[in-house]
């Protein structure tokens, strides 16, 4: 009875975090840092976002990567719908194909390393979900190549210096997704904090880490 009531609060908190992101991720950041318009690379979501793993990795510490899946799962249909109603096919399919890939990547990851120091299974499985979750959504929403999910955006696809400061350039998605990813290794580094601080509050439920 207690882990249902608390696996229904990770829920909720997954579901909230999915709703927050996909309403900060239409404000543009403000301000510049070394000259770069913040606006041009990154919005607000990409601040929320990276609380979904952590909220992914202290279910999977605490229940197992069976359990973390159903969060996930839950996450993942609250992004598509949301995304459908809030924004274009495309977005929608980007968003929800890379929460899941992302997410599912993590708790695999988190479950190899739950054995070993502290902080390695949070961190590491964040970081490389975070790389996929990062490729999938920006190549699936702005790439040509995948244009058979919508039509292409032109400032997306349109060439400009790389971060708006590099004399090399490339297709101006491709700088979103370097600064998108540069925020989920700074916040996947801060979520550490709030994850040691709970480890002694949340722990493994027994024979978790058995069959694991």
């Amino acid at each position: 009875m207690l882990a249902n009531r608390v696996t229904l609060i990770y829920v909720l908190l997954m579901t909230a975090v999915v709703v927050a992101s996909n309403v900060l991720v239409q404000y543009p950041l403000s301000g510049e840092l070394f000259g770069i318009a913040l606006g041009d690379l990154l919005t607000y979501g990409a601040f929320t976002y990276p609380v979904a793993f952590l909220i992914t990795d202290l279910t999977n510490r605490q229940f197992g990567p069976r359990v973390a899946r159903r969060v996930v799962a839950a996450g993942f249909l609250v992004a598509v719908l949301f995304s459908i109603g809030a924004s274009t096919p495309r977005i929608a399919i980007a968003s929800g194909s890379a929460f899941l890939a992302g997410q599912l990547l993590d708790i695999s990851v988190f479950n190899r390393l739950r054995r070993q120091t502290w902080w390695r299974a949070p961190l590491i499985a964040s970081l490389i979900g975070s790389v996929l979750d990062t490729m999938i959504f920006f190549s699936f929403a702005f790439a040509p190549a995948f244009s058979v999910f919508g039509p292409n955006d032109a400032f997306a696809i349109e060439w400009a210096p790389v971060l708006g400061v590099f004399t090399t350039e490339l297709p101006r998605w491709i700088s979103w997704a370097m600064g998108d990813f540069s925020v989920k290794v700074l916040v996947g580094l801060v979520m550490l904090l709030p994850y040691g601080a709970l480890m002694s509050r949340l722990m493994p439920m027994p024979g978790v880490e058995k069959t694991a």
